[in-house]
């Protein structure tokens, strides 16, 4: 069976994960911190934490927001149920936002319609790996938390800057496309604040925990404040922090995988019923997975590919609105459609020729 997520962990991760064992070094210390300076470095960012979970990073991100109680917090309906948690249990009002149903992203009229309803906050889920029109919804001037588990390494070029970056030129990448750098602001620098979950399925990975990051030099100061209170039992322990810092150090290979992969995969399904997301590879968006909108229902879309030995799940199983349809649902009819027939088919590095010669065929014939 191929699973639908694989981490990628060769020679280079597992070396660094034994060194930490035999050094006996595994709680937060000497490689927490250089997981930090390696992020700082990737994401561009002026400072950054490494915390055991990612809900421990949305809550400081919050409280450096220095928020008054009650105030609103908008979240998108696809993001994940513990966002929700964490903005209730800060004693925040979660408002939460019907996304598009061609991208799955949030815009700003739909973020402006938040913020007529009391929200005064923004915690923007990238998903799909897929960049919003950051210029839009900066122009809102409202704070702005990244969620970019599913979207680091992500950028908006020069070029496309002061330009919608949410409407591509195309939606195929080509196998060539990865291997051009392109300047540009980077996913998790538009924000204030930023935080990246390094749980087993997003991007990157460190078995668990996430970063919290300041884009800016004036926003780190209160981070930072903030960090010196913080236990170290919500620290990253070093064992997961030497994991993520070559998870890091290897994303431009990895990425550059799976763009070649996806372009396939995305060939496929243009002979097929169904669609993929709107995404312009071209432009850097992060390949998260082989997301695609059914054009029918996901039960029979499963039976057929586990008939070939494929697994397919959907997308925003552990959202908020697969959690709370009753509450939302009716609201949300976006979000509730996606979460019903967005599914997720294996994407990776690992996988091998016949692997995705398998997957593309499945892809052509579905249901």
């Amino acid at each position: 069976m191929i699973q639908t997520f694989s981490s990628t962990i060769r020679r280079k991760e597992m070396d660094a994960v034994l060194t930490c064992m035999v050094d006996e070094k595994i709680g937060p210390g000497e490689l927490n911190a250089r997981l930090i300076q390696t992020a700082k470095e990737f994401f561009s960012c002026a400072g950054a934490i490494a915390l055991r979970t990612p809900a421990a990073a949305l809550k400081y991100a919050l409280k450096a927001l220095s928020l008054e109680a009650g105030s609103g917090v908008m979240l998108s309906a696809l993001a994940p149920l513990w966002q929700l948690s964490v903005v209730e249990e800060l004693g925040f009002k979660p408002i939460v936002l019907d996304p598009q149903s061609e991208s799955a992203s949030l815009t700003a009229e739909i973020v402006s319609q938040g913020i007529q309803e009391g929200g005064r906050a923004l915690v923007l889920r990238e998903s799909l790996g897929i960049l919003p029109d950051f210029e839009s919804l900066l122009a809102l001037g409202i704070p702005i938390v990244e969620d970019i588990s599913q979207s680091a390494g992500g950028l908006v070029p020069e070029a496309a800057q002061g330009a919608d970056a949410s409407k591509p030129a195309s939606s195929e990448g080509g196998e060539d496309s990865a291997k051009v750098e392109v300047k540009g602001k980077k996913a998790g620098t538009f924000g204030v604040y930023s935080i990246c979950s390094l749980e087993e399925k997003d991007v990157i990975t460190a078995g668990g925990g996430a970063l919290l990051m300041a884009a800016g030099r004036r926003d780190w100061p209160v981070l930072k404040s903030l960090s010196e209170n913080i236990l170290s039992i919500e620290m990253l322990p070093d064992i997961n922090a030497a994991l993520a810092t070559v998870q890091l150090k290897e994303f431009a290979r990895n990425e550059g995988k799976r763009k070649e992969i996806y372009a396939i995969f995305n060939r496929s399904i243009m002979s097929g019923k169904n669609r993929g997301f709107v995404r312009d590879v071209e432009l850097n968006s992060t390949i998260w997975s082989f997301p695609i909108a059914l054009n029918s229902g996901f039960k029979d879309v499963k039976a057929y590919a586990q008939k070939k030995d494929i697994e397919v799940r959907l997308a925003f199983e552990d959202s908020i609105i697969a959690a709370k349809t009753e509450e939302y649902g009716a609201v949300c009819k976006n979000a509730k459609a996606l979460a019903l027939r967005a599914a997720v088919f294996p994407l990776y590095p690992r996988l091998n020729r016949s692997q995705i010669e398998k997957i593309s065929k499945v892809l052509v014939t579905l249901p």
